[in-house]
């Protein structure tokens, strides 16, 4: 086959001629000759004169012909082939390296976004921590101020229980006394305001033994508290503001007697280590101690049934 026939066509260099023939880029010329007639025969245009498309691929098939059995044009077209199999293989490499290059960045972008929220996270923990040591530090500069007015009471009662010769005991001081505590406390704040029974507790004792303490599970920002003498609830209500961020209200739970009270304003205050220290001295002190701790049970059961009633009574 002469040169001069050689195609030149667009459409030609972009087909696969040794696909159209169904044959290897390796095939002789022998091959592909044989390959040509068995495919021109099923798409001769006399044996299909109704289908344009058997035409054309006649038509194709004759091209594929002309290139393949010329030695120029076939190693023009060999070449043309390769070229673009390479050029598919780099595009296929950088698409390759586009989408590692893309991972990379979308890792780098969640690493640093990883980063950014470790940052704000250790930020906001550094905030707490420092508003914390803040509220401690305000809470024992409120505690301080608070245990040297109580130190400076006990104090003067002191010298006035040397002056007025008592012997320690704590009849003066008045039985229990009950004491109402609120605070501000929202219904869906697990803290309670700050307010635990511990918390409570650790505020109260300075003045003095507290026998119960009972928060209410219902009235949120509620507590009663029972001392053991009126004198240290009595200190309780005058003294006690509570945390600083939250005060306390504190209230009797019933009017004390006018007559403990002019009594309690005028008489002394027993120590309360003092009275811890000389607590058990007999057989007859332990009996009392024991029916001492029988009433508190029952007087505790008693503030949680009072708690409970008032409870149904803001219900309804």
């Amino acid at each position: 086959m002469s040169a001069g026939k050689t195609p030149g066509s667009k459409e030609l260099m972009q087909m696969d001629l040794y696909g159209l023939l169904g044959i290897t880029s390796d095939a002789s010329e022998r091959e592909i000759k044989k390959a040509y007639r068995q495919k021109a025969l099923t798409c001769h245009p006399d044996k299909n004169p109704d289908n344009p498309r058997a035409a054309e691929l006649f038509h194709q098939l004759s091209q594929a012909l002309e290139v393949l059995t010329d030695g120029a044009a076939r190693a023009a077209y060999d070449k043309l082939r390769k070229a673009k199999e390479a050029a598919a293989k780099r595009t296929q490499k950088l698409d390759d390296k586009r989408k590692k290059v893309k991972l990379d960045l979308e890792a780098r972008e969640r690493e640093a976004q990883a980063r950014v929220t470790e940052e704000e996270e250790i930020h906001v923990a550094r905030t707490l921590e420092q508003e914390i040591i803040r509220l401690r530090e305000e809470g024992s500069r409120q505690l301080e101020e608070q245990q040297r007015l109580i130190q400076e009471q006990i104090k003067m009662e002191k010298e006035q229980k040397m002056q007025g010769n008592r012997s320690g005991n704590t009849e003066g001081e008045g039985g229990p006394a009950k004491i109402k505590l609120k605070w501000k406390c929202k219904k869906e704040d697990e803290t309670k305001g700050g307010y635990s029974e511990d918390v409570l507790m650790r505020l109260l004792q300075k003045y003095g033994k507290v026998l119960n303490i009972v928060v209410s599970s219902k009235s949120k920002g509620s507590a009663i508290a029972e001392f053991a003498t009126f004198k240290a609830a009595e200190l309780a209500v005058r003294n006690e503001a509570g945390l600083l961020n939250n005060p306390l209200k504190i209230s009797w739970v019933d009017t004390p007697p006018s007559s403990v009270v002019s009594e309690n304003f005028s008489k002394t205050s027993t120590d309360s280590s003092y009275s811890s220290q000389n607590s058990v001295r007999s057989e007859r002190d332990f009996e009392s101690l024991v029916l001492m701790k029988m009433r508190q049970a029952a007087e505790r059961q008693r503030l949680i049934e009072q708690l409970q009633h008032e409870d149904e009574e803001a219900d309804a």
